[in-house]
């Protein structure tokens, strides 16, 4: 069984006047994110769209641990950019340079010189960077990116460039891992099929369909199929870009067309990649 997940056009300072047309959505205010709603049988996990066109703030999530001592929520966030476009020279930023000390950090929040502290990687269509709890991160300006996350909302600002918004500095700190960012957690989408994220709460894969040709993931259980790119069907029920969609079973769904899509699941003992 297949479905459509619902979505959800939040409008954003930050986002863009114009998102793309597979959308069919026509806003007068810039839209930052779409969202789509989890299904009552997949929960604990998110799927959104973001298109940005300034940089975001600087910011950390918890872990489930963390989460739920802070009181903050009964979990953490671990979440993968997926990029889907960018402008030429456009970069997010992931971990340090080098690693600061609480007081080091505290600091450069404070000036501001945590944006020069950070690595800014620029960024292709393709390019996938999981980012586990802990990791300080920020979104620059001209990127669209898929975004697939454990289902929380559990943020903490570090720095904001002066918009009116509340920092958590405090909280940041206590959980932030100040040091530079693992390069094993960056991939790209330039194989026939790979896995980009394996970690403890969900697993996401991506996959080339080609025509005449279906396709079957190894992962069992339910899921989310997510068009990157193409013209895809499953089951024979056609999806887009633009959408999200539940699978029941994914071990037995029949993908077809041509492009890619990504996969996500809940992590759980013997899963297998795509």
């Amino acid at each position: 069984m297949m479905r459509k997940l619902p979505r959800t056009f939040v409008e954003k300072p930050w986002g863009v006047d114009k998102i793309p047309k597979e959308f069919c959505h026509s806003s007068d205010e810039p839209v930052g994110e779409v969202w789509f709603t989890p299904p009552p049988e997949l929960q604990e996990l998110l799927v959104k769209f973001i298109f940005t066109s300034e940089r975001l703030s600087v910011q950390v999530h918890p872990n489930d641990t963390q989460a739920h001592e802070m009181g903050v929520g009964v979990n953490g966030k671990s979440e993968c950019w997926v990029i889907v476009d960018a402008d030429p020279g456009a970069t997010i930023a992931v971990g340090f340079k080098r690693r600061l000390d609480a007081s080091q950090l505290r600091e450069a929040a404070l000036d501001g010189s945590i944006v020069d502290d950070l690595v800014w990687h620029e960024v292709r269509r393709g390019d996938a960077f999981y980012i586990p709890a802990g990791t300080v991160h920020a979104i620059g300006g001209g990127v669209s990116l898929i975004e697939v996350q454990q289902n929380s909302d559990s943020t903490f600002r570090l720095y904001d460039y002066g918009r009116p918004r509340e920092l958590h500095l405090d909280q940041a700190i206590a959980v932030a891992d100040p040091g530079p960012y693992p390069a094993t957690l960056r991939s790209q989408m330039d194989a026939e099929a790979g896995e980009l994220v394996n970690g403890p709460h969900f697993r996401l894969s991506y996959l080339h369909i080609v025509p005449d040709r279906p396709d079957r993931c190894a992962y069992t259980g339910s899921g989310l199929v997510i068009p990157f790119s193409g013209s895809i069907s499953i089951g024979g029920e056609p999806f887009d870009r633009g959408d999200c969609a539940f699978v029941e079973d994914l071990a037995i769904a029949s993908i077809s067309g041509s492009g890619v899509v990504l996969i996500a699941a809940p992590n759980s003992p013997g899963a297998k990649a795509c």
